[in-house]
Protein backbone atom coordinates (compact mmCIF):
# COMPACT_ATOMS: atom_id res chain seq x y z
CA UNK A 1 0.00 0.00 0.00
CA UNK A 2 1.26 3.37 -0.92
CA UNK A 3 0.78 6.57 0.69
CA UNK A 4 1.52 10.39 -0.35
CA UNK A 5 4.59 11.49 1.08
CA UNK A 6 5.85 14.68 1.18
CA UNK A 7 9.71 15.54 0.88
CA UNK A 8 11.37 18.26 2.68
CA UNK A 9 15.12 18.98 1.01
CA UNK A 10 17.56 20.36 3.70
CA UNK A 11 21.26 20.98 2.56
CA UNK A 12 22.47 17.26 2.02
CA UNK A 13 19.77 15.02 3.23
CA UNK A 14 16.13 14.64 2.39
CA UNK A 15 13.18 13.31 4.97
CA UNK A 16 9.68 11.90 4.07
CA UNK A 17 6.62 12.59 6.42
CA UNK A 18 3.86 10.19 5.90
CA UNK A 19 0.44 12.90 6.19
CA UNK A 20 -1.90 9.54 7.07
CA UNK A 21 -2.44 10.72 10.62
CA UNK A 22 -4.14 13.70 9.67
CA UNK A 23 -7.17 12.91 8.21
CA UNK A 24 -7.69 9.93 10.45
CA UNK A 25 -7.75 12.73 13.30
CA UNK A 26 -9.97 14.69 11.30
CA UNK A 27 -12.15 11.93 10.89
CA UNK A 28 -12.47 10.81 14.46
CA UNK A 29 -12.94 14.67 15.74
CA UNK A 30 -16.47 14.38 13.65
CA UNK A 31 -17.41 11.30 14.78
CA UNK A 32 -17.26 12.53 18.50
CA UNK A 33 -19.70 15.29 17.57
CA UNK A 34 -22.38 13.44 16.00
CA UNK A 35 -25.90 13.05 17.14
CA UNK A 36 -26.38 10.06 19.75
CA UNK A 37 -29.18 8.84 17.62
CA UNK A 38 -27.17 8.95 14.82
CA UNK A 39 -24.63 7.12 16.30
CA UNK A 40 -27.14 4.13 16.66
CA UNK A 41 -27.86 5.17 20.57
CA UNK A 42 -31.08 6.44 21.94
CA UNK A 43 -31.68 9.74 24.05
CA UNK A 44 -31.82 9.52 27.85
CA UNK A 45 -35.39 9.77 29.02
CA UNK A 46 -36.53 12.57 31.16
CA UNK A 47 -35.63 12.48 35.11
CA UNK A 48 -38.47 11.78 37.61
CA UNK A 49 -39.19 14.16 40.50
CA UNK A 50 -41.12 14.12 43.27
CA UNK A 51 -44.49 16.06 42.98
CA UNK A 52 -47.83 16.69 45.44
CA UNK A 53 -50.95 17.42 43.78
CA UNK A 54 -52.79 20.69 45.02
CA UNK A 55 -55.83 20.02 46.72
CA UNK A 56 -57.97 23.10 48.12
CA UNK A 57 -59.12 22.69 51.76
CA UNK A 58 -60.13 24.44 54.52
CA UNK A 59 -57.03 25.21 56.60
CA UNK A 60 -56.79 27.18 60.10
CA UNK A 61 -54.23 30.28 59.73
CA UNK A 62 -51.54 30.33 62.32
CA UNK A 63 -49.24 32.90 63.17
CA UNK A 64 -46.13 32.05 65.33
CA UNK A 65 -45.25 35.15 67.59
CA UNK A 66 -41.84 35.25 70.22
CA UNK A 67 -43.24 35.01 73.99
CA UNK A 68 -42.45 34.58 77.48
CA UNK A 69 -43.86 32.57 80.30
CA UNK A 70 -44.88 33.76 83.53
CA UNK A 71 -46.65 32.77 86.89
CA UNK A 72 -50.50 32.68 86.86
CA UNK A 73 -49.69 33.75 90.27
CA UNK A 74 -47.06 35.58 92.55
CA UNK A 75 -47.12 35.96 96.38
CA UNK A 76 -44.11 36.95 98.56
CA UNK A 77 -44.11 36.14 101.66
CA UNK A 78 -42.80 38.71 104.38
CA UNK A 79 -43.02 38.74 107.97
CA UNK A 80 -45.30 41.17 109.37
CA UNK A 81 -44.30 40.71 112.92
CA UNK A 82 -40.69 42.00 114.14
CA UNK A 83 -38.53 39.62 116.04
CA UNK A 84 -35.86 36.75 115.17
CA UNK A 85 -36.41 34.09 112.78
CA UNK A 86 -36.39 30.89 114.65
CA UNK A 87 -37.39 28.23 112.45
CA UNK A 88 -37.43 27.54 108.60
CA UNK A 89 -40.10 24.59 108.09
CA UNK A 90 -40.31 24.00 104.21
CA UNK A 91 -38.25 22.73 101.43
CA UNK A 92 -37.01 25.22 98.89
CA UNK A 93 -38.36 24.13 95.51
CA UNK A 94 -41.25 22.30 96.62
CA UNK A 95 -44.82 22.96 96.14
CA UNK A 96 -46.60 24.18 99.07
CA UNK A 97 -50.35 24.77 100.16
CA UNK A 98 -52.06 28.11 101.06
CA UNK A 99 -51.71 28.10 104.58
CA UNK A 100 -48.96 26.31 104.63
CA UNK A 101 -46.29 26.97 107.89
CA UNK A 102 -42.86 28.27 106.37
CA UNK A 103 -41.32 29.95 109.32
CA UNK A 104 -41.75 30.79 112.68
CA UNK A 105 -40.37 34.05 114.52
CA UNK A 106 -39.59 33.89 117.86
CA UNK A 107 -42.96 34.23 119.86
CA UNK A 108 -42.37 34.55 123.88
CA UNK A 109 -43.10 38.37 123.11
CA UNK A 110 -46.18 38.32 121.55
CA UNK A 111 -47.44 35.67 123.90
CA UNK A 112 -46.43 37.92 126.99
CA UNK A 113 -48.04 40.58 125.25
CA UNK A 114 -51.17 38.61 124.35
CA UNK A 115 -51.52 37.55 128.20
CA UNK A 116 -50.85 41.14 129.09
CA UNK A 117 -54.07 42.14 127.48
CA UNK A 118 -56.16 39.40 128.41
CA UNK A 119 -55.35 40.18 132.18
CA UNK A 120 -56.23 44.07 131.58
CA UNK A 121 -59.38 42.83 129.81
CA UNK A 122 -60.25 40.66 133.24
CA UNK A 123 -59.70 43.73 135.00
CA UNK A 124 -61.59 45.72 132.86
CA UNK A 125 -64.41 43.50 133.36
CA UNK A 126 -64.58 43.25 136.64
CA UNK A 127 -64.94 46.99 137.36
CA UNK A 128 -67.80 46.67 134.43
CA UNK A 129 -69.82 44.35 136.97
CA UNK A 130 -69.29 46.35 139.76
CA UNK A 131 -70.46 49.69 138.22
CA UNK A 132 -73.47 47.93 137.05
CA UNK A 133 -74.15 46.80 140.36
CA UNK A 134 -73.66 49.89 141.90
CA UNK A 135 -76.49 51.71 139.51
CA UNK A 136 -78.82 49.02 139.74
CA UNK A 137 -78.53 49.47 143.75
CA UNK A 138 -78.86 53.30 143.21
CA UNK A 139 -81.82 53.18 141.13
CA UNK A 140 -84.79 52.47 143.63
CA UNK A 141 -83.17 54.56 146.28
CA UNK A 142 -83.13 57.67 144.11
CA UNK A 143 -87.21 57.17 143.42
CA UNK A 144 -87.12 57.21 146.85
CA UNK A 145 -85.12 60.17 147.47
CA UNK A 146 -82.81 58.05 149.59
CA UNK A 147 -79.77 59.19 147.79
CA UNK A 148 -79.59 62.19 145.48
CA UNK A 149 -80.11 62.59 142.11
CA UNK A 150 -76.32 63.31 141.76
CA UNK A 151 -75.33 60.23 143.16
CA UNK A 152 -77.14 57.75 140.53
CA UNK A 153 -75.75 59.80 137.96
CA UNK A 154 -72.54 59.46 138.82
CA UNK A 155 -73.24 55.46 139.09
CA UNK A 156 -74.21 55.03 135.41
CA UNK A 157 -72.04 57.10 134.31
CA UNK A 158 -69.58 54.63 136.19
CA UNK A 159 -71.07 52.04 134.55
CA UNK A 160 -70.80 53.47 131.01
CA UNK A 161 -67.30 53.83 131.30
CA UNK A 162 -66.64 50.70 132.72
CA UNK A 163 -68.55 48.82 129.38
CA UNK A 164 -66.23 51.42 127.48
CA UNK A 165 -62.79 49.91 128.75
CA UNK A 166 -64.06 46.46 128.76
CA UNK A 167 -64.32 47.30 124.55
CA UNK A 168 -61.17 48.87 124.94
CA UNK A 169 -59.46 45.66 126.14
CA UNK A 170 -60.98 43.58 124.05
CA UNK A 171 -59.71 45.16 121.40
CA UNK A 172 -56.53 45.50 122.97
CA UNK A 173 -56.10 41.08 123.32
CA UNK A 174 -57.69 41.59 119.49
CA UNK A 175 -54.73 42.69 118.40
CA UNK A 176 -51.99 40.92 120.74
CA UNK A 177 -53.84 37.59 119.42
CA UNK A 178 -53.26 38.78 115.55
CA UNK A 179 -49.59 39.78 116.26
CA UNK A 180 -49.29 36.52 118.31
CA UNK A 181 -50.50 35.07 114.66
CA UNK A 182 -48.21 36.93 112.20
CA UNK A 183 -45.25 35.07 114.56
CA UNK A 184 -46.40 31.93 112.18
CA UNK A 185 -45.49 32.74 108.72
CA UNK A 186 -48.18 30.47 106.44
CA UNK A 187 -47.64 30.42 102.24
CA UNK A 188 -50.78 33.23 101.01
CA UNK A 189 -51.31 30.56 97.90
CA UNK A 190 -50.58 27.03 96.89
CA UNK A 191 -47.54 26.87 94.58
CA UNK A 192 -44.15 26.36 93.96
CA UNK A 193 -41.70 28.39 96.54
CA UNK A 194 -38.14 29.36 95.67
CA UNK A 195 -35.10 29.96 98.07
CA UNK A 196 -35.22 31.49 101.64
CA UNK A 197 -34.35 34.76 101.03
CA UNK A 198 -33.33 34.81 105.03
CA UNK A 199 -32.19 31.96 107.23
CA UNK A 200 -32.62 31.40 111.21
CA UNK A 201 -31.30 33.50 113.37
CA UNK A 202 -31.84 36.82 111.59
CA UNK A 203 -33.73 39.89 112.72
CA UNK A 204 -36.51 40.35 110.30
CA UNK A 205 -39.46 42.89 110.42
CA UNK A 206 -37.45 45.24 112.26
CA UNK A 207 -38.86 48.84 110.58
CA UNK A 208 -40.50 47.16 107.36
CA UNK A 209 -41.80 43.99 106.34
CA UNK A 210 -38.77 41.62 105.51
CA UNK A 211 -39.10 39.45 102.04
CA UNK A 212 -38.39 36.09 103.19
CA UNK A 213 -39.43 33.52 100.16
CA UNK A 214 -41.75 34.27 97.07
CA UNK A 215 -44.63 31.30 96.09
CA UNK A 216 -45.37 31.46 92.49
CA UNK A 217 -48.35 29.56 91.36
CA UNK A 218 -47.19 27.75 87.94
CA UNK A 219 -50.30 25.14 86.82
CA UNK A 220 -52.08 27.31 84.77
CA UNK A 221 -49.10 29.19 83.29
CA UNK A 222 -49.37 32.51 81.42
CA UNK A 223 -47.69 33.73 78.32
CA UNK A 224 -46.96 36.74 77.39
CA UNK A 225 -46.64 37.79 73.74
CA UNK A 226 -46.46 40.12 71.31
CA UNK A 227 -48.02 40.65 67.62
CA UNK A 228 -47.36 43.40 64.96
CA UNK A 229 -50.57 45.59 65.28
CA UNK A 230 -49.99 46.19 61.06
CA UNK A 231 -50.55 42.37 61.15
CA UNK A 232 -53.70 42.87 63.01
CA UNK A 233 -55.07 45.12 61.14
CA UNK A 234 -54.57 43.35 57.65
CA UNK A 235 -56.19 40.45 59.42
CA UNK A 236 -59.12 42.13 60.40
CA UNK A 237 -59.46 43.36 56.89
CA UNK A 238 -58.75 40.03 55.79
CA UNK A 239 -61.98 38.37 57.52
CA UNK A 240 -64.07 41.45 56.40
CA UNK A 241 -63.19 40.88 53.05
CA UNK A 242 -64.10 37.27 53.24
CA UNK A 243 -60.46 35.74 53.03
CA UNK A 244 -60.72 34.51 56.29
CA UNK A 245 -62.54 33.27 58.77
CA UNK A 246 -62.43 34.44 62.71
CA UNK A 247 -62.25 31.53 64.76
CA UNK A 248 -65.21 31.72 67.54
CA UNK A 249 -65.44 30.31 71.38
CA UNK A 250 -62.00 30.32 72.87
CA UNK A 251 -58.71 30.79 70.27
CA UNK A 252 -56.75 27.61 70.52
CA UNK A 253 -52.62 28.47 71.14
CA UNK A 254 -50.42 26.30 71.21
CA UNK A 255 -46.44 26.44 72.12
CA UNK A 256 -43.44 26.02 70.86
CA UNK A 257 -39.98 25.21 73.15
CA UNK A 258 -36.68 26.08 72.60
CA UNK A 259 -35.67 22.68 70.92
CA UNK A 260 -38.79 23.09 68.91
CA UNK A 261 -40.61 20.16 70.09
CA UNK A 262 -44.24 21.46 70.93
CA UNK A 263 -45.96 21.50 74.27
CA UNK A 264 -48.38 18.34 74.22
CA UNK A 265 -51.26 20.39 76.32
CA UNK A 266 -52.64 23.54 74.57
CA UNK A 267 -54.01 26.69 75.89
CA UNK A 268 -56.29 29.53 75.24
CA UNK A 269 -56.44 33.36 74.64
CA UNK A 270 -57.31 35.27 77.50
CA UNK A 271 -57.20 38.39 76.26
CA UNK A 272 -55.28 40.77 73.91
CA UNK A 273 -54.20 44.78 74.71
CA UNK A 274 -55.95 47.12 73.72
CA UNK A 275 -52.71 49.52 73.92
CA UNK A 276 -50.38 49.54 71.06
CA UNK A 277 -46.28 50.07 72.29
CA UNK A 278 -45.49 53.49 70.90
CA UNK A 279 -41.86 52.34 70.22
CA UNK A 280 -42.50 48.83 68.87
CA UNK A 281 -45.83 49.43 67.33
CA UNK A 282 -46.93 46.11 68.80
CA UNK A 283 -49.58 44.94 70.84
CA UNK A 284 -49.52 42.24 73.98
CA UNK A 285 -51.18 39.58 74.16
CA UNK A 286 -51.83 36.52 76.84
CA UNK A 287 -52.72 32.88 77.05
CA UNK A 288 -53.18 30.48 79.86
CA UNK A 289 -51.67 27.09 79.42
CA UNK A 290 -52.50 23.94 81.76
CA UNK A 291 -49.07 23.18 83.02
CA UNK A 292 -50.12 19.86 85.62
CA UNK A 293 -46.08 18.69 85.89
CA UNK A 294 -44.39 22.13 85.84
CA UNK A 295 -42.37 21.55 82.29
CA UNK A 296 -43.06 25.39 82.07
CA UNK A 297 -41.03 27.79 84.62
CA UNK A 298 -41.73 31.16 84.54
CA UNK A 299 -39.73 33.10 82.75
CA UNK A 300 -38.72 30.88 79.45
CA UNK A 301 -38.72 32.02 76.17
CA UNK A 302 -41.01 30.28 73.55
CA UNK A 303 -42.64 30.64 70.39
CA UNK A 304 -46.69 30.52 70.86
CA UNK A 305 -48.74 29.08 67.77
CA UNK A 306 -52.07 31.32 67.72
CA UNK A 307 -54.84 30.44 65.33
CA UNK A 308 -56.51 33.69 65.00
CA UNK A 309 -58.94 32.47 61.26
CA UNK A 310 -59.18 29.64 59.06
CA UNK A 311 -58.68 29.95 54.97
CA UNK A 312 -61.17 27.99 53.47
CA UNK A 313 -59.87 28.31 49.85
CA UNK A 314 -56.59 26.79 50.99
CA UNK A 315 -54.00 24.79 49.58
CA UNK A 316 -51.10 22.78 52.29
CA UNK A 317 -47.41 22.44 50.41
CA UNK A 318 -44.30 20.89 52.01
CA UNK A 319 -41.81 23.47 53.05
CA UNK A 320 -39.40 22.48 51.66
CA UNK A 321 -41.04 22.97 47.66
CA UNK A 322 -41.16 26.70 48.37
CA UNK A 323 -38.59 29.03 47.48
CA UNK A 324 -38.59 31.88 49.98
CA UNK A 325 -36.43 35.52 48.71
CA UNK A 326 -37.16 39.12 49.32
CA UNK A 327 -38.91 39.43 46.06
CA UNK A 328 -41.71 36.85 47.01
CA UNK A 329 -42.35 32.85 47.57
CA UNK A 330 -42.33 30.80 44.44
CA UNK A 331 -42.96 27.14 43.43
CA UNK A 332 -41.88 24.64 40.93
CA UNK A 333 -45.24 23.60 38.98
CA UNK A 334 -44.79 20.84 36.34
CA UNK A 335 -47.46 20.59 33.64
CA UNK A 336 -49.56 17.71 32.02
CA UNK A 337 -46.22 17.53 29.07
CA UNK A 338 -43.47 17.52 31.75
CA UNK A 339 -41.81 20.91 31.07
CA UNK A 340 -42.02 23.10 34.89
CA UNK A 341 -41.79 26.69 35.54
CA UNK A 342 -42.00 28.65 38.45
CA UNK A 343 -44.81 30.35 40.17
CA UNK A 344 -45.49 32.84 42.40
CA UNK A 345 -47.65 31.98 45.30
CA UNK A 346 -48.85 33.98 48.72
CA UNK A 347 -48.32 31.87 52.34
CA UNK A 348 -50.58 31.94 55.59
CA UNK A 349 -48.68 30.84 57.57
CA UNK A 350 -46.97 27.39 58.18
CA UNK A 351 -48.56 24.03 59.80
CA UNK A 352 -47.14 20.99 60.72
CA UNK A 353 -44.18 21.30 58.08
CA UNK A 354 -46.61 22.56 55.39
CA UNK A 355 -46.77 26.08 54.18
CA UNK A 356 -50.86 27.37 53.98
CA UNK A 357 -51.19 28.74 50.27
CA UNK A 358 -53.82 31.11 49.89
CA UNK A 359 -53.05 32.58 46.07
CA UNK A 360 -51.17 31.25 43.21
CA UNK A 361 -52.07 27.54 42.98
CA UNK A 362 -55.26 25.77 41.34
CA UNK A 363 -56.73 21.99 42.59
CA UNK A 364 -54.52 19.52 40.16
CA UNK A 365 -51.49 21.49 40.16
CA UNK A 366 -48.18 19.28 40.17
CA UNK A 367 -45.58 21.18 42.67
CA UNK A 368 -42.14 19.86 42.70
CA UNK A 369 -41.02 18.94 46.13
CA UNK A 370 -38.09 16.39 45.88
CA UNK A 371 -35.38 16.45 42.33
CA UNK A 372 -34.41 19.40 42.16
CA UNK A 373 -30.68 18.66 41.82
CA UNK A 374 -31.53 16.82 38.73
CA UNK A 375 -33.00 20.06 36.63
CA UNK A 376 -30.09 20.96 35.23
CA UNK A 377 -29.99 20.80 31.43
CA UNK A 378 -33.51 19.48 30.98
CA UNK A 379 -36.52 20.97 29.90
CA UNK A 380 -38.70 18.31 30.69
CA UNK A 381 -38.82 15.60 33.74
CA UNK A 382 -41.50 12.75 34.67
CA UNK A 383 -43.62 13.39 37.65
CA UNK A 384 -44.10 11.10 39.95
CA UNK A 385 -45.84 10.77 43.47
CA UNK A 386 -43.85 12.36 46.38
CA UNK A 387 -42.20 9.82 48.81
CA UNK A 388 -41.64 12.04 51.78
CA UNK A 389 -39.43 9.29 53.37
CA UNK A 390 -37.33 8.79 50.56
CA UNK A 391 -37.17 12.53 50.28
CA UNK A 392 -33.63 14.24 51.08
CA UNK A 393 -33.27 16.49 53.97
CA UNK A 394 -35.19 20.11 53.44
CA UNK A 395 -31.98 22.39 53.15
CA UNK A 396 -30.14 20.01 50.49
CA UNK A 397 -32.79 21.23 48.17
CA UNK A 398 -33.10 24.52 46.47
CA UNK A 399 -36.31 25.12 47.31
CA UNK A 400 -36.41 24.03 50.88
CA UNK A 401 -36.60 27.11 53.13
CA UNK A 402 -38.07 25.61 56.01
CA UNK A 403 -35.60 27.43 58.33
CA UNK A 404 -37.30 30.29 57.40
CA UNK A 405 -39.44 32.15 60.08
CA UNK A 406 -43.57 31.17 59.10
CA UNK A 407 -45.08 34.32 57.55
CA UNK A 408 -47.51 35.35 59.52
CA UNK A 409 -51.44 35.15 58.39
CA UNK A 410 -52.05 39.12 58.12
CA UNK A 411 -49.46 39.52 56.17
CA UNK A 412 -50.38 37.02 53.88
CA UNK A 413 -53.54 38.64 53.43
CA UNK A 414 -52.21 41.77 51.94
Amino acid sequence: MSSTRRVVKSPGRAFVWPLLAVPVAVMLAACSKQDPAQAGGQAPPPPEVGVVTATVQTVPVVTELPGRTEASRVAQVRARAAGILVERRFTEGSDVKAGQVLFRIDPAPYEATLASARAQLARAEASLTQARAQAQRYEPLVKANAISQQDYIDAVASAKAAEADVAAAQAAVQTANINFGYATVTSPISGRIGRALVTEGALVGQGEATQLAVVQQIDPVYVNFTQPVADVTRLRQAIAAGKFKSVGGAVPVRVVLDDGSVYPTAGKLLFSDLTVDETTGQITLRAEVPNPKGALLPGMYVRVRLEQASASDAILVPQQAVTRSNQGDTVLVVGNDGKFAPRPVKIAGGRDGQWVVLEGLAAGDKIMVDGFQKLRGVTAVKPVPWNPAASQPAGAAPGAAASAAPASAASAAK
